[in-house]
């Protein structure tokens, strides 16, 4: 997916500006289009090679979060932006962020606006914050705006590490299970298997089939480790097809309690981003649009497109959310509320929330589930170990 910065004309007559993910510039357009914008300019946003070399070395989100604290913290203090810039170039040690500071600085004291600066780096920047400092320039409340975004950041910080941290012993203990079978699979094994045969044991069945995966696995590696290679690049094209994209949607939403962790895990980032949002004076379609490419899954991004043209023909978003299945009774409702007391913004943090410890609730569901799994088929792996092993050796030593 490519990203295009616009300028567009509402159906009110409204400058509408932002950026647009889509496969190319033809469909970027046409999206537009179908939004009943009446484009003046679009263009593709090229990473120069300042942005790329950050993909590369690696400015990651925790250091996003940090840059956005320092310097909100400096500009609350009183600093301008610039001396904050520089200020925070001279604190900074990882060499990526230092070059980026120094852009920044260069940029803002070359006379452009910080939003704009900020643009030229889309690798590092996601629309949602180039949006709301552009509405904090805007309205003079940039203190306000990075305090904002670094609290969402942080959140979403927090979250992304409680989920991590409740899936790391189930990742780790199958990262050892499969370590160790490649092992005994490939050394252990087919040391016995001549040990047998110099000693003329009659093999057990277990031991036979222990014997024959093994042989599989030593003399046909190159062929499985082939066809893994093929099967990657292939699910990748897959994954890059429209239909790829829906199906593979689609599936990851009904997988049983996974399901559920994902569905949750998007809510929270929809909601989050469309919150703070709104509370930062963006435009109801414009967060929409942002909330849209911020969920990361095609089906929620075809619902909020649906949900924008309703808006557009001046519906409440309540009501397009309520008529699509993806959306749970309490998004529409609370977004109801929202939208009859004039308190949107907090009714979509309240709910950003509660889905939030829903995901919780799930991830706690899902270790419960996986964790005994996991001891059960070590425990059975181990057991066939054993007895493919011993039942031979015991076989052996009752001869003499």
């Amino acid at each position: 997916m490519a990203h295009f910065s616009f300028i567009a004309k509402d159906t009110s007559g409204k400058t509408q500006k932002g950026l647009v993910e889509s496969q190319n510039i033809k469909q970027a357009n046409n999206l537009l289009h179908e939004r009943g914008y009446y484009i003046i300019e679009l263009k593709e946003v090229i990473s120069n090679s300042l942005t790329t070399s950050f993909k590369r070395s690696g400015v990651s989100f925790n250091d996003l979060v940090n840059f956005t604290r320092q310097l909100s913290t400096m500009i609350t203090a009183g600093l301008t932006l610039i001396e904050s810039l520089v200020i925070l170039k001279q604190q900074l040690n990882k060499k990526s962020l230092v070059t980026l500071v120094g852009q920044l600085e260069e940029e803002v004291q070359g006379g452009k606006s910080f939003a704009s600066t900020l643009e030229k780096f889309p690798k590092v920047f996601p629309p949602v914050y180039l949006a709301l400092v552009r509405a904090g320039e805007a309205s003079g409340k940039l203190d306000v705006i990075l305090g904002r975004l670094a609290d969402n950041l942080e959140k979403s910080r927090n979250f992304k590490s409680k989920v991590k941290g409740a899936l790391i012993y189930p990742l780790i203990v199958v990262s050892g299970m499969t370590t160790v079978f490649v092992i005994i699979m490939t050394v252990v094994v087919p040391r016995l298997t001549s040990l047998y045969k110099e000693f003329g044991v009659d093999l057990p069945l277990p031991t036979q089939i222990l014997i024959s995966i093994s042989g599989f696995v030593v003399n046909t590696w190159w062929l499985v480790l082939l066809l893994l290679i093929i099967g990657f690049f292939s699910f990748l094209k897959f994954r890059s097809s429209w239909f790829g994209e829906h199906f593979l949607a689609s599936i990851s939403l009904n997988i049983p309690v996974f399901g559920v962790l994902i569905k949750e895990a998007t809510l929270v980032e929809i909601t989050r981003t469309m919150a703070i949002l709104i509370d930062g004076g963006i435009p109801i379609l414009t967060a929409l649009d942002i909330s849209r490419d911020a969920s990361g899954n095609i089906l929620f991004k075809e619902a909020f497109t649906a949900a924008s043209k309703k808006v557009e023909k001046g519906y409440p978003l309540s009501e397009p959310l309520s008529q699509n299945k993806l959306f749970p009774p309490i998004l529409s409702q609370m977004v109801s509320v929202g939208e009859q007391t004039g308190k949107l913004g907090d009714s979509l943090t309240k709910l950003s929330r509660y889905f939030e410890t829903e995901a919780e609730t799930a991830v706690t569901s899902l270790t419960t589930i996986i964790e005994p799994l996991i001891m059960i088929v070590l425990g059975l792996g181990v057991g066939f170990l054993v007895m493919a092993v011993l039942l031979p050796i015991y076989s052996l030593t009752s001869k003499f």
